[in-house]
C-alpha cells in the first residue's frame, strides 16, 4: 500500500508540473502589444503635455487607451483621428471634421479632413506624441501615409514619437508589384508592395532610413514593442480595424480582393462581408452564388451596382490557411473573373471613380492591367515584379524587430 501511495503521489507531481509547464507556455506565446505595456510608458509621460494619433483600435484589454490614460493623470492636450474617424464610424474616403470627445472633453483634430498634419498650433500644446492605430499590413491601407505625415510633423517640431507597436495581421505576406513612384498617390506613397510584411514600428524604421520624409527628415522614435511576436504569427484582431475590414476574413482577403476596387466588380462594399464576396449583374450566366450590395451607414452609402443582384464569387468560408501556406496574393481570382467577364473592354473601367477605383495605382504599376488582358499566366505576372520584389525583401531585413 506504501508503494502504491507512493508511486501515486510521484504521478500527481507529475501532472501537476505538466499542467504548471503547459500554463507558462500557453502565457508566454500570447502575443502582447505596445500599449499593454504601461510599465514602460507611463513613466515617461508623467509630466508632460501628450498628443496622441488613435482610433477604436487604441485599446489596452477592453479600454481605450485615451480612457486609460487619462485614469492614470496622464495630461492629453490634443487627440487626432486618422481616416474613418477617432471613433470609427466614418466611411472609407469621407471627409472627417473636428469634434470634442464626448467622454474626456478633449478636443478630437481630424487629420483626415481640411488638414493631413497637426499645425503648428496643434503643436505648441505638445511635449510628446503616441502613435498607435492598428494596421493591416498593406500598401493602400491609408494609415501608415497619416504615421508618416506625424513622423514629418514630429521631426519639424522637435518633438519625440511614441508608438505603441501592434502585430500586422498579414505579416507572414510580402508580395506584390513595388510602386512605380509615378503612380504616387493617396493609396500608395512609398516603394514597397502590396502587402509589405512589416509593422508600423518597423515601417516607421523604414520611412526614417530610407529617406522617404520631407527632406529627409528624421523622427525621433521611442518604440514599446511587442512581446512573443514573430511575423508569421496567426493574429486576431480584437477589434475591426476599419468599418470594411470586420472580420478575420475581410482581413485576410483584402490584400487579394482589395484590387477589385479598380474593376467593374463590386467585391462587397454595400454588404455585411466586403472583401469576401466579388460580383457583378453580368455574370448571372456564369454563377448561380449571388448577393444583392445595399446602402449601409457607417460602411458603404453608394456603392456598385446598389440594390442589383450581383454574381461571382463566394469566398466568405475560403480557407484562408491557403494563402498562409502559399505566402502569396491570389490572382487566380483577377485571372478567373476577367476571363469570364462578357464585356472585357469594361472590366477596368473605373474612370468615373477617384484613385482608388483605378486599378494602376492599386497595383502600383500599369502592367498589372497589361498583363491580364493579354491572357499572361500567374507565373508570368509575378517574374515581372523581379527583381523590385527580392531588392525590397532584403532592405527590409535592415528594419526588422521580430523574426
Amino acid at each position: 500500500m506504501k508503494f502504491l501511495h507512493l508511486v501515486f503521489v510521484i504521478c500527481l507531481l507529475f501532472v501537476t508540473a505538466f499542467s504548471i509547464n503547459k500554463t507558462s507556455v500557453t502565457k508566454a506565446k500570447k502575443i502582447i502589444t505596445g500599449a499593454e505595456q504601461p510599465e514602460k510608458y507611463l513613466p515617461y509621460l508623467k509630466g508632460k503635455r501628450v498628443g496622441i494619433l488613435a482610433n477604436p483600435t487604441t485599446v489596452i484589454g477592453e479600454t481605450h487607451l485615451v480612457d486609460f490614460l487619462v485614469s492614470k493623470g496622464i495630461n492629453i492636450t490634443r487627440i487626432f483621428g486618422p481616416e474613418h474617424g477617432f471613433r470609427g464610424n466614418a466611411s472609407a474616403g469621407v471627409r472627417v471634421d473636428d469634434e470634442k470627445d464626448p467622454n474626456t472633453g478633449i478636443k478630437i483634430i481630424s487629420l483626415y479632413g481640411s488638414k493631413r498634419k497637426p499645425s503648428a498650433e496643434d503643436m505648441a500644446e505638445v511635449d510628446v506624441m503616441i502613435y498607435d492605430v492598428q494596421d493591416v499590413g498593406v500598401r493602400f491601407y491609408t494609415n501608415i501615409n497619416a504615421l508618416r505625415d506625424l513622423m514629418e510633423t514630429c521631426a519639424a517640431f522637435d518633438k519625440e514619437l511614441i508608438i505603441l507597436d501592434r502585430p500586422n495581421p498579414n505579416g507572414y505576406l510580402i508580395d506584390g508589384p513595388i510602386l512605380d513612384m509615378n503612380l504616387k498617390s493617396g493609396i500608395g506613397q512609398f516603394p514597397i508592395p502590396i502587402a509589405h510584411g512589416l509593422t508600423v514600428a518597423e515601417f516607421a524604421q523604414m520611412a526614417n532610413g530610407e529617406g522617404w520624409m520631407e527632406n529627409k527628415a528624421k523622427a525621433k522614435l521611442k518604440i514599446i514593442k511587442l512581446q512573443n511576436y514573430k511575423h508569421d504569427m496567426e493574429y486576431v484582431l480584437p477589434v475591426k480595424p476599419s468599418p470594411n475590414l470586420n472580420s478575420q476574413q475581410s482581413i485576410m482577403l483584402y490584400p487579394s480582393t482589395c484590387l477589385f476596387e479598380g474593376t467593374i466588380l463590386n467585391h462587397g462594399r454595400g454588404t455585411y462581408t466586403p472583401f469576401a464576396v466579388l460580383g457583378n449583374p453580368l455574370l448571372k450566366d456564369k454563377y448561380f452564388f449571388s448577393y444583392t450590395p445595399i446602402s449601409i451607414k457607417g460602411m458603404s452609402e453608394t456603392p456598385l451596382f446598389m440594390n442589383e443582384v450581383c454574381y461571382g464569387l463566394d469566398l466568405r468560408n475560403y480557407d484562408t490557411k491557403q494563402l498562409r501556406k502559399s505566402k502569396r496574393l491570389n490572382l487566380k481570382w483577377m485571372i478567373e473573373l476577367y476571363n469570364v467577364y462578357p464585356q472585357k473592354e469594361k472590366f477596368f473601367d473605373r474612370s468615373f471613380s477617384n484613385q482608388i477605383g483605378n486599378i494602376d495605382y492599386l497595383a502600383g504599376t500599369k502592367e498589372f492591367k497589361e498583363q491580364i488582358i493579354a491572357g499572361k499566366s500567374e507565373e508570368e505576372i509575378r517574374k515581372s515584379w523581379e527583381p523590385g520584389l527580392s531588392n525590397y525583401k532584403k532592405m527590409r531585413k535592415k528594419y526588422l524587430l521580430y523574426k
